[in-house]
């Protein structure tokens, strides 16, 4: 292939795999073909990683974002055959293996769209386009500013109905991503707030956590959804269930029911859907995700890929497909990569066979739910403390295991949360900018 002369990628005669995402599954890709004889890029909006089960606790003042977020330029800085470009894919030209980029094109023999997910607003984005998603590290630092300026305006507020509005925070969405929101804000009520506002009455704060199903953790059994509700009641969480949300117009949440809570915050956390990108086939595509075999290929194409929270690989077993988890997007990524060199060496393909190691979700200190193999589960102090290491176990960067690891023993002792700071004032974004975001969210 010829080097292009925009993108500077260098010319190489060993068959070339973009990856569109750095990601969990972009990521692992790239780290399995170091040094193999393919050349690779990665292409990604951001220049950084983010790992996104921890983002709530950037929100909630508990980590800074560079705790969460590390260089992708760093991950691969030892490569000489994996390259990295900071642009978006705006396009995929199938006919002619190319990708279009806002940076300049470029041709492909294997492509891999690791493009990972986004908010789903479930068609209703209109009503809600002022709730604060959490996908991303800016939308993090966003809803921190967004509360610590609401607590310092309620200094200031002797209007009950104002004061209401700017205290009280409504999240939807009860998988564990809004669980372990709704316990870190119940946190920072009952530990960390009474000393930084004193002249507040935090008994009007209300934390409400609002889910369209009959219980929390969907995706776990009925042992974590007791629990979670038990480990909620603790923080005065006020779970909402078979509430769904149908309009957010900035001080007042509107239910399908027609109950009205009077809030300036609501958190969307109620699902996502992949990012699609403009030239695929229809055909391809059920459920904003691309169909994929079980080697991962996008049906319909030759030599395109999808891993992660792009793939849609359903069977018999699997009507639904596997879940949008870090897990499944990592070991996909691993063997995918296998594949395309076990392709490359006209070798036999190996299917992709999820191994489920368990699942978690924690609800504040000493407070976590643990779910294993063979039905084991168990929660309290000892699940807390698995959630922990597993996280810290994933987390990309040596200093990041560190600044993290630092930061939770001192939450932890001191009652504290070290950056409750106001360093990028929120501004509510205009229309179009809000339009612009949800069309260009990957």
């Amino acid at each position: 292939m010829e080097v292009n002369d925009i993108l500077k990628i260098p010319k190489s005669d060993n068959p070339r795999i973009v990856i569109i995402g750095g990601g969990f599954a972009g990521i692992q890709m790239a780290k399995m073909l170091d040094k193999k004889p393919v050349q690779v890029v990665l292409f990604d909006r951001h220049n950084y990683h983010t790992f996104q089960p921890l983002l709530y606790q950037v929100a909630t003042a508990g980590l800074e974002p560079d705790a969460i977020a590390g260089p992708l330029r760093k991950i691969i800085e030892k490569s000489r055959n994996v390259h990295f470009r900071m642009a978006m894919v705006n396009e995929i030209n199938t006919n002619e293996n190319t990708v279009y980029t806002e940076k300049g094109n470029l041709q492909y023999d294997y492509l891999v769209i690791a493009a990972g997910s986004k908010t789903n607003y479930f068609g209703n984005y209109e009503n809600l386009k002022k709730a604060f998603p959490l996908k991303q590290v800016p939308q993090a630092l966003d809803l921190r500013s967004h509360i610590l300026q609401n607590f310092e305006q309620a200094v200031l507020t002797s209007d009950e109905e104002q004061l209401n509005k700017l205290l009280n925070i409504v999240i939807v969405g009860g998988g564990p991503t809004g669980v372990e929101l709704a316990g870190a804000i119940g946190e920072l009520k009952k530990h960390v707030m009474p000393h930084d506002y004193p002249e507040l009455d935090l008994s009007k704060m209300n934390i409400y956590l609002a889910e369209g199903l009959d219980r929390l953790l969907a995706g776990m059994s009925e042992f974590a959804d007791k629990k979670a509700q038990q480990y909620l009641k603790k923080f005065d969480v006020q779970v909402k269930l078979g509430s769904m949300v149908t309009e957010f117009d900035g001080e007042t949440v509107t239910f399908k029911n027609g109950e009205k809570l009077t809030s300036s915050t609501l958190i969307w956390a109620a699902g996502v859907r992949g990012n699609l990108i403009k030239g695929m086939p229809e055909t391809s595509i059920e459920k904003s995700m691309y169909i994929v075999d079980e080697f991962n290929k996008v049906i319909n194409t030759e030599n395109i890929y999808a891993v992660g929270d792009n793939a849609f690989m359903k069977s018999d077993k699997r009507p639904k497909g596997y879940p949008m988890l870090a897990p499944v997007a990592m070991q996909q990524g691993e063997n995918l990569a296998n594949n395309i060199l076990r392709k490359i060496n006209n070798k036999k393909l190996k299917p992709f066979k999820y191994t489920n190691r368990g699942t978690m979700a924690t609800i504040g200190r000493n407070r976590a739910i643990a779910e294993l193999p063979n039905k084991i589960r168990f929660g309290g102090f000892f699940a807390w403390i698995a959630w922990m290491f597993v996280h810290l176990i994933q987390i990309v960067g040596f200093r990041s295991k560190i600044v993290i690891l630092a930061n939770w023993i001192w939450n932890y002792f001191t009652y504290d949360r070290g950056t409750r700071l106001i360093i990028r004032p929120y501004t509510p974004p205009k229309v179009e900018d809000l339009k612009k975001e949800e069309e260009t969210d990957r």
